[in-house]
Order: C-alpha cells, then sequence, then structure tokens
C-alpha cells in the first residue's frame, strides 16, 4: 500500500484496488464518474477529478480497469492468465488456452553487435553476429511476445545452423542446434527486470506505452565462450512465468 507521502493519484489507485478486491465494484460493472469517485470514494474536495483521472489510467495499464470509447471506464472481467514457459528445457515457449501460438521469424547474418550485446556476449563492438527477429502470435493473432536473439558470426559460421531460422534445426532451440556442431552448452544465465514498454517495445507486442511488462536477458554458455544471447519481452497485464527445469 502506498504510504501517506507517495503521490495523491497512488494512493487514490490503491483505494480503487482495495474496492474492488473487497466486491465493491464487480468485474464488467461501470465506475461512477470521476467526480462522484473522488468525492464518494476517495473523499477528495472538489477538483479531485483529475486525480482520479490519473489513477485509472494507471489501473488501465495494469490491466485491472478497461475504458470503452464513449461509453465509460469498467472493471476488466478475469481473464485466463497465458502460461510463458521458460528455462533452459525450453528456450522460449508460448501456450494459449484452446490453441498453440505461432511464430514469425527473420535472421540478418553479419549484424554489428552493439555495446551492451557485446558485454553480454564477451566480444568487441561491432562484432559480426546473426541478428534474428521473433514475434510470438496466439491463435487470434495477437502479439504475445517479442525475442531479439544474437549470435556471434564465428561460433556457427559455415555450418547447417548458421542461421537460427533455416537449416535442419530451423526453429529449434539453441541447445540443440549448437549439439548439431558439436558444442556443449553448459549454463544459462538469466536476468528478469520489471519494465514499463517505451514506444518500440509496445509497438513490437501491440501494447500500449507505459503498459507493465517483464524484459529477460538470457545467455546460453559454452565452456568457453557465449554462443548466444536475447532479449525476450513479454507483457506482463495478463501472463505469468512458468520455468521448468530438468534434473
Amino acid at each position: 500500500m502506498p504510504s501517506q507521502s507517495a503521490a495523491p493519484y497512488l494512493r487514490a489507485a490503491d483505494a480503487i484496488r482495495e474496492h474492488i478486491a473487497s466486491g465493491g465494484w464487480l468485474p464488467g460493472q461501470r465506475l461512477p464518474s470521476r467526480r462522484l469517485v473522488a468525492r464518494d470514494l476517495l473523499g477528495l474536495p472538489e477538483g479531485g477529478e483529475n486525480i482520479v483521472r490519473r489513477a485509472q489510467g494507471l489501473l488501465i495499464e495494469e490491466g485491472l480497469l478497461e475504458a470503452r470509447a464513449g461509453s465509460g471506464t469498467y472493471v476488466r472481467a478475469p481473464e485466463a492468465r497465458r502460461a510463458s514457459i521458460t528455462g533452459p528445457v525450453a528456450a522460449w515457449a508460448r501456450i494459449t488456452p484452446g490453441g498453440t501460438w505461432t511464430a514469425d521469424a527473420d535472421s540478418a547474418p553479419r549484424t554489428p553487435a552493439p555495446n551492451n550485446i557485446a558485454d553480454r556476449l564477451g566480444i568487441d563492438v561491432g562484432t559480426e553476429c546473426v541478428r534474428t527477429d521473433y514475434t510470438v502470435h496466439d491463435p487470434g493473432g495477437q502479439a504475445l511476445m517479442a525475442v531479439t536473439s544474437w549470435e556471434p558470426h564465428t561460433v556457427t559460421a559455415g555450418t547447417p545452423v548458421m542461421l537460427p531460422t533455416g537449416g535442419p534445426l530451423a526453429g529449434q532451440p539453441v541447445t540443440a542446434r549448437m549439439a548439431r556442431i558439436g558444442l556443449t552448452v553448459t549454463h544459462i544465465t538469466e536476468t528478469i527486470t520489471p519494465i514499463a514498454l517505451n514506444h518500440d517495445q509496445a509497438r513490437r507486442v501491440h501494447g500500449r506505452v507505459g503498459a507493465p511488462a517483464l524484459l529477460l536477458a538470457r545467455t546460453h554458455h559454452l565452456a568457453d565462450r557465449a554462443a548466444e544471447t536475447a532479449d525476450i519481452l513479454v507483457p506482463g497485464a495478463h501472463s505469468q512465468l512458468i520455468y521448468r527445469h530438468n534434473l
């Protein structure tokens, strides 16, 4: 719960969350006007509508409320949470009720590594890499996940698995592709960071700027070097990550 020193709109958002959680407003119900919410729920003086507007905007981004053009603001009906399976066994995978995901992918060989990617791969800035961009969709075509993967060109150059999107193991996990050319992934490191979507990220996953998301930075390591690193962007409003490890 925000402290009394928190911004007024954050305290207002917390009060609205508690009101919904206690059954004060039910899923699918239209909220009263901002003036009435400010006066009756929050006890704000005249002019409190702007505080309510900012609070509602935050809760819309979180997925608790939804705005309907020309109608008002409603409590969002609960949805089944989409499960994103991840971890060493599945490099990245997606399951949804009633169907399976599909992925669009495009590889660009000999792409110079930018600073942050070079650091993660332990290579010089500008070293040529195979960059692959994936966009994962649910059965209805909604973008659910965006992945950008980088592999140093020297790791797979001249092999059948040089392009993740082509060859005999197209679309297979990094571990399987490396094993095909005699390389063993010894361990995987991963950092998960909660973020708010910027313009470019929102465009990739068809989301709203400022909406919550998770950014996973994952690197596959060989014994003596990194074989691949990827940024995995998962919108957070109705998603959860499930990790599965084979021991």
